[in-house]
């Protein structure tokens, strides 16, 4: 498995930079946020004070009418405080959960613009893990990083000072034990940071192996695989929970580690102040307020290496958030001309293509097709039939060469406008869990009912689908797992019939059927090619011998064109093919 990015810098800026261009809408409820916990830092040190006023001015002098209005003042400042976190705990919940979601929406209609040969090369479960997983860790800087490490800090800054304007031995004193927690706290930050990445990583595997294990569960049950790929899991999974167990043991050490630096320090002052007290050098309010003090004071220096933790663990999920949102792996769609009149000429002229740098799959391709032709490509497993159509509908952008349709070059088209006018039927068909009706319209409302029923009549499909519980409302499962593969085979051809498209592009759509349902597909795409060019990729040579021309493809290469009856007259590559389909034991 792959193995994930190094860690980011906490203070990296130019990331920093890019986590507030996310909050760019929320500027106003950001800062009003900051300006809250401003305020509640600045809260936090007034209850001390007042307990140290009310000790030495009210309880030892005995003044209880007083003391019932300090108790009153005092609850009325907790209840500020509790107030102002409210508040604050929702607004950042607010503004993380929104960000979050706009960072998603971003995400997805990024993947949705990529280029196949981005999936190609990458794990779906990795980009599941970028869109869920990471986008997650982006909420908890925003809930829990950002704004919250200015308020800790704050707060450290205004006890200290507080601390030192009431009594500096005590300070002093409280300092002494302030090395050990940094030293505590920079160990724990490192291990933690350390064991974050590992999670993060074993969640992204996990990911990855089960999405890809779930989805060829036919595989694996198919070759008896079930122990095997249970084994493979059992150990991904200890991985995944090693790691967690190792943050967690982190967690475990620091905080009681930190609990007995907080109750030496602690001693030290209740030692040292009770001496004082006793010499009257000291007030007893005022070594309580020092008591409260320490709690005050250690309280955000431990919480500030699990905000750091979570601002570092942010900008590793921003760094790759990132580097998916501009990943170039995108079809530029610079062209503006609309395929609204389109006629459906294809001419390809010296087309070269290759899915990896000079490992040439397509070389020196040139033929053409005019409006209302059938063209078929016949050849071998390899020999570039699914790239030569890929490119017409730029799934992959050409290395060398010119692509043209009616006398436009490909690249001039609005990409949309070109596809919208391109229908494909491919061997494996992919069908949403959604409703028959859906799948065929994908989302398209200005498809109607009866333009479906009419499409689905022409096709032969209309019948069984009635069949059907619910009819054209009936849900399909995943990936059409309750029909047959000539079913779904037959709703593809729905599918691209009801978006009129002017090219019609098969890439072995007979391959996958019985010879009842294939004798129906061919009535049906006599009737659907009519006035339509079409591309017909085939192994069964039967179903092309009609076609207008007929290209055979070797290793990227045209070797031989022509007609049925004249690529049988040449007796080369094509009639050699025909011969092996044909003769019979």
């Amino acid at each position: 498995m792959r193995k994930e990015e190094k860690s980011g810098q906490i203070f990296d800026i130019q990331i920093l930079q890019r986590i507030y261009s996310f909050l760019t809408p929320y500027r106003l409820r950001f800062w009003s946020l900051v300006v809250i916990i401003m305020v509640s830092a600045c809260v936090v040190p007034l209850n001390p004070l007042l307990i140290r006023h009310t000790i030495d001015n009210y309880i030892v002098a005995g003044n209880y009418p007083m003391l019932a209005n300090m108790l009153l003042l005092m609850i009325g400042v907790l209840l500020l405080q509790g107030f102002l976190q409210f508040v604050s705990a929702y607004m950042a919940g607010w503004l993380g959960q929104t960000v979050i979601r706009d960072i998603r929406v971003q995400l997805y209609e990024k993947i949705l613009s990529l280029r196949l040969k981005f999936f190609d090369d990458t794990p779906i479960g990795r980009l599941v893990t970028r869109t869920v997983s990471d986008i997650e860790t982006l909420n908890d800087v925003f809930s829990e990083g950002l704004a919250a490490i200015a308020g800790d800090i704050l707060q450290l800054v205004l006890i200290t000072g507080v601390m030192f304007w009431t009594d500096w031995r005590l300070t002093l004193l409280c300092l002494c034990t302030v090395p050990f927690m940094v030293i505590s706290t920079y160990f724990f930050k490192e291990y933690i940071k350390k064991s974050f990445n590992e999670v993060r990583l074993a969640v992204a595997n996990l990911n990855s192996f089960v999405q890809e294990h779930i989805t060829g569960m036919n595989i694996v049950q198919i070759f008896n695989s079930e122990k095997l790929e249970y084994d493979k899991f059992i150990k991904i999974n200890e991985v995944h929970r090693d790691a967690h167990i190792r943050s967690i043991w982190a967690y475990s050490v620091y905080f009681p580690l930190a609990d007995v630096i907080l109750a030496a320090g602690t001693g030290l002052i209740v030692w040292f102040g009770s001496k004082q007290i006793l010499t009257h050098d000291m007030t007893l309010g005022t070594l309580t307020a020092f008591i409260m003090f320490m709690n005050l004071f250690f309280r955000p220096i431990r919480f500030l290496a699990d905000r750091f933790n979570t601002l570092q663990m942010g900008i590793v999920s921003t760094e790759r958030i990132i580097k998916l949102l501009e990943s170039n792996e995108y079809v530029v769609n610079n062209g503006t001309f609309k395929a609204d009149k389109l006629k459906g000429n294809v001419r390809f002229e010296n087309v070269w293509f290759a899915y990896n740098d000079e490992e040439y799959v397509l070389k020196d391709i040139s033929f053409e097709v005019k409006q209302g032709e059938t063209i078929a490509l016949v050849g071998a497993t390899g020999a570039g039939k699914s790239s030569t159509i890929n490119l017409l509908s730029r799934f992959y952008e050409i290395n060398k060469g010119k692509i043209f349709v009616d006398d436009v070059d490909l690249q001039d088209y609005e990409l949309n406008s070109l596809r919208s006018k391109i229908g494909v039927v491919l061997q494996d068909v992919f069908l949403f869990s959604d409703t028959i009706e859906n799948n065929i319209t994908l989302g398209d409302k200005s498809i109607t009912r009866e333009k479906i029923i009419e499409a689905a009549k022409l096709v032969g499909a209309h019948d069984f689908i009635e069949r059907l519980p619910d009819g054209y409302d009936y849900n399909v499962m995943e990936r059409g797992a309750t029909l047959s593969v000539g079913q779904r085979q037959l709703i593809s051809f729905v599918r691209a019939l009801v978006h009129d498209p002017k090219v019609i592009v098969l890439d072995e759509a007979t391959s996958s059927v019985d010879t009842e349902t294939e004798e129906m597909i061919q009535n049906a795409i006599s009737k659907l090619m009519k006035g339509r060019t079409a591309i017909v990729i085939a192994h069964r040579l039967s179903t092309i011998q009609n076609a207008h021309k007929i290209l055979v493809l070797d290793k990227g290469e045209i070797k031989e064109e022509g007609t049925h009856d004249e690529l049988l007259e040449k007796d080369g590559w094509y009639a050699s093919l025909h011969k092996m389909q044909f003769v019979t034991a």
